[in-house]
């Protein structure tokens, strides 16, 4: 159903590539949302049952969004285009018309209404082309828009099938309750739950968001570019003390986190921040580095963060993976973990010190001032006992950590000895070396 699902809305991206194909804008090669569903005279893509059946399931996709939540514009959006596509030109309009009074700032809205004014009179060649917008907007301002266009269908036409898994996201202490997810390349952020009664992640939502105006991995400070790794949202900055262009709220991130700076990177005031109100959202290379939502959405999505817990984890491209795949790197984690306590508590420090990587670093040492402390330590005790709980655990992504496997580890940490007591929050990066699970990196949250 999925598969006949993609292939209509393919067709409507094909439906008008031809008359574009030729803009010398490399931006512009599929062109944008409204040329590709606004192709007006199809009367036999109607009439093939299998079509026919694959235009209901969108219509159907769409709707069942819209009515989960009003407030989801962006399916608003896409729902009343598909309408015009099947013919109904005034029922799109109607809906339309509807969704600018309700986000007036929604600047896509207003120009796609304009292309379906231009409709009833001839077809449109291009998102904005009407003359009256062509003379009101600027070509900077059109192309921002094409772009939010593409980035926007694009997402819906590449929905996930329900039966993968984020690598990122592998086990959520329950007390945090949430994680976020942004896919750079598709300019998506989603925000999960975890699901305790099935062990797994649960996609509540998924959003489009903006990033940096330059694409790759963030190096250093005021490169315009996004970070990629797991971070964690430090702390909220509301509305009355941010300036406008943050919109109606600011999470911190903590970039650069441990690994960027072991790396030399540099850089600061990294946030996920809302939209500054003359807009409803921004183009998708839009921020100095910053991820950035619809004012509208960060309202649903802050309701889940939590300041000094909530991971947002960052990627260029989400790797996604089977059951099979997924539970395969969670249990082969689990276990390396829980070896790492238990050889921690065996009192035999050497078998202990072979969990750690030869290139193991904390905030202070490296492995061999490590290896000597630990030694010393050892020779005073007569038992240990350690405890591990609110576990979580998030792959990093792989082109972050230069293609290699590694897990961040945070939960809570009880010592016990006979001369030592301790309750902390632990923080482990873990990489695998040989088909084996070391500690990378340990330190406090």
């Amino acid at each position: 159903m999925r598969l006949m699902i993609r292939f209509f809305l393919w067709l409507i991206l094909l439906s008008f590539s031809i008359a574009v194909i030729s803009e010398t804008n490399p931006y512009e090669l599929y062109a944008s949302l409204s040329s590709r569903i606004i192709s007006a005279e199809s009367p036999s893509f109607a009439s093939e049952p299998v079509q026919e059946f694959n235009q209901a399931e969108v219509l159907s996709s769409l709707q069942h969004r819209v009515e989960k939540d009003p407030d989801d514009y962006e399916a608003a959006l896409l729902h009343g285009l598909v309408q015009f596509k099947l013919g109904n030109l005034q029922g799109a309009i109607t809906e339309l018309e509807i969704l600018a009074k309700r986000a007036p700032n929604f600047h896509l809205v207003h120009l796609m209404l304009g292309d379906l004014y231009q409709a009833r009179l001839k077809p449109v060649a291009t998102v904005g082309a009407s003359a009256q917008l062509m003379k009101l907007s600027d070509d900077k301002r059109l192309s921002f828009l094409r772009k939010e266009s593409d980035a926007r269908l694009n997402a819906f036409i590449d929905t996930l099938p329900r039966n993968r898994l984020p690598r990122s996201l592998l086990h959520l202490d329950p007390s945090i309750g949430s994680a976020i997810l942004v896919d750079k390349s598709s300019h998506r952020l989603y925000l999960y739950r975890w699901d305790e009664s099935r062990a797994r992640p649960h996609l509540v939502r998924n959003f489009y968001v903006s990033t940096g105006k330059l694409e790759g991995n963030k190096q250093i400070s005021g490169d315009l570019k996004t970070p990629e790794g797991v971070y964690f949202i430090t702390r909220h900055i509301p509305d009355a003390q941010l300036p406008e262009e943050y919109g109606i709220g600011a999470f911190p991130m903590n970039y650069p986190n441990e690994l960027d700076r072991r790396l030399g990177k540099t850089g600061y005031g990294i946030w996920l921040h809302g939209t500054e109100r003359q807009f409803y959202s921004r183009p998708p290379l839009d921020s100095e580095g910053c991820v950035v939502l619809p004012n509208i959405d960060l309202t649903m999505v802050e309701e889940y963060l939590q300041p000094g817990r909530t991971p947002i984890i960052v990627a260029e491209k989400i790797e996604w993976l089977d059951e099979q795949q997924w539970s395969g790197l969670h249990d082969g984690i689990m276990q390396a973990i829980e070896k790492w306590r238990k050889d921690w508590e065996s009192g035999d420090v050497e078998r202990y010190l072979a969990n750690y990587a030869d290139d193991f670093w904390s905030k202070k040492e490296n492995l061999a001032s490590w290896q000597k402390r630990k030694r010393r330590i050892s020779s005073s005790k007569k038992y240990q006992h350690v405890k591990v709980s609110e576990l979580s655990l998030f792959a990093y992504p792989k082109e972050a950590a230069g293609g290699s496997d590694m897990v961040v580890a945070n939960f809570e940490q009880r010592y016990e000895s006979n001369n030592y007591q301790s309750v902390s929050r632990k923080r482990l990066y873990l990489t695998q070396n040989s088909g084996q699970w070391q500690v990378l990196y340990e330190g406090e949250q």
